[in-house]
């Protein structure tokens, strides 16, 4: 086969060159964006008089031929198709002859394949989005449902204070609007038409780059010819954004995967998303959630992946860039993904609120409200911090509850009459109830929260 820059060469390409540089397989993802980008380049090249109007609506009219196989899967990908730019000319010039070869005028594949991918990108990052407002959504509705319900909550993977399990999720509704800002934001760098920088330098055709970017709902146009092709900051940026959004999900995983433990037992995970033991007929294992997880280091892999990648390029295009799509296809992919099905599982996820209830139990974790209490009147913090860590080591010893503890030594510890009765009045929930500070884990303070986020999704 003729290569699209074969006329310098004489001998043909060594079949291991071909395995080693083609990456059409990879390629495929870009087919119809391509031909979208191409039809456009199709039109601009007509209304500029570049091409002619005959030959223009025979190029756009075989595009659309092509555009209608890859829909219905009947486009035959060749094993001489170097990329998805020599796939979709060579069957144009099939379907309509020489003048397909027209359609690459004050066009390169340096500025099309990034005009190609910003494509893709301007498609799959607003289906995150939308992706990931549903799942926000689904967390508020969860939160309602579960307002009455409370647990411990951890710091070092320890008791530490009762919590509204509420609260708890709308924690992640905070996480993943965050994600949702920096996609959005890098979104408008991406949206950036680079086509009409050619291969690195600009054109002598009087090119409209504006008429382009606007047919395909750019935001402008580049400036600089040079930055234009070998730029790829809108994937750095995009996969970072996306590993930020894939280690969120991955620790909702995790804290869903230890409270499905029976050891822990505040959750019980749909049986859809879990899998069994090919050993051991009792286990109900959460795989998929466990496969979040561990995507998240493929995630993490390819911002190294794409870093190192574009460090030591000098300008303007290298073939190293070829590579980039490996690492943003996938992320992309996984990111959409896992969005998805944490959705589904957090709809089909069934709460024990009384073994929730049951663990707050354990830990002495009312012993800040204790502290705080005895602050209240009077008492320097440092001092009531000591004061109740004292009283947890007598409760300790004796293996009973804080409340269960003599007069005689509540007395005796704090010198403050009032604490006997604080301490015997105090439940989870009035400790809940008493963090009525901005943000805090009381009713009131997560009823507002609540409020606020079904005004911000609806």
């Amino acid at each position: 086969m003729n290569y699209l820059w074969s006329g310098r060469f004489s001998k043909q390409l060594h079949d291991l060159a071909k395995r080693f540089t083609f990456s059409i397989e990879i390629d495929k993802r870009l087919a119809l964006f391509d031909v979208a980008g191409s039809i456009v380049h199709a039109m601009m090249l007509m209304k500029q008089k570049i091409i002619s109007e005959s030959e223009g609506k025979k190029i756009i009219s075989g595009l659309k031929q092509i555009r209608k196989e890859i829909k219905s899967d009947t486009f035959v990908f060749k094993a001489d198709d170097e990329d998805i730019h020599t796939a979709v000319e060579r069957r144009l010039v099939e379907l309509i002859g020489p003048t397909g070869g027209k359609l690459h005028t004050a066009r390169s594949r340096n500025d099309q394949i990034v005009f190609d991918e910003k494509l893709y990108l301007k498609q799959i990052l607003p289906d995150i989005l939308g992706a990931i407002t549903i799942f926000q959504k689904t967390m508020v509705t969860k939160a309602e449902r579960s307002l009455g319900i409370f647990l411990p909550a951890f710091t070092h993977l320890q008791p530490a204070q009762p919590v509204l399990l509420s609260h708890y999720l709308l924690a992640y509704v905070s996480m993943l609007e965050r994600d949702k800002k920096r996609i959005k934001d890098a979104l408008t760098r991406t949206n950036i038409s680079p086509l009409g920088a050619c291969a690195c330098v600009g054109t002598s055709f009087p090119v409209d780059p504006e008429y382009v970017a606007k047919k395909l709902g750019f935001d402008g146009v580049f400036n600089n010819s040079i930055d234009a092709v070998s730029d790829r900051d809108f994937i750095l940026e995009t996969v970072c954004c996306l590993g930020i959004l894939m280690v969120h999900l991955s620790r909702m995983a995790e804290d869903l995967i230890l409270w499905h433990s029976p050891l822990i037992g505040f959750v019980d995970l749909p049986e859809e998303f879990c899998t069994g033991s090919s050993i051991m007929p009792q286990k109900k294992n959460p795989d998929v959630l466990e496969l979040i997880r561990g995507r998240t280091s493929a995630v993490i892999g390819n911002i190294t992946g794409i870093f190192s990648l574009m460090k030591g390029l000098p300008l303007s295009y290298n073939r190293d860039i070829q590579e980039d799509k490996r690492f943003l296809f996938e992320t992309c992919e996984i990111s959409y993904l896992s969005i998805v099905i944490i959705t589904k599982i957090i709809e089909k996820t069934e709460v024990n609120p009384s073994r929730m209830s049951q663990t707050c139990r354990l830990g002495y974790i009312e012993a800040t409200d204790i502290a705080e209490f005895l602050a209240r009147k009077g008492i320097p913090f440092r001092q009531a911090h000591h004061m109740v860590g004292k009283l947890v080591e007598e409760a300790e010893k004796k293996g009973i509850l804080l409340k269960d503890l003599k007069e005689s030594t509540i007395k005796k510890i704090t010198g403050c009459s009032d604490a006997v009765d604080f301490i015997r009045q105090l439940d989870f929930e009035k400790s809940i109830n008493l963090k009525a500070s901005h943000g805090g884990t009381s009713i009131g303070e997560v009823k507002k929260e609540l409020k606020r986020w079904k005004n911000i999704l609806n």
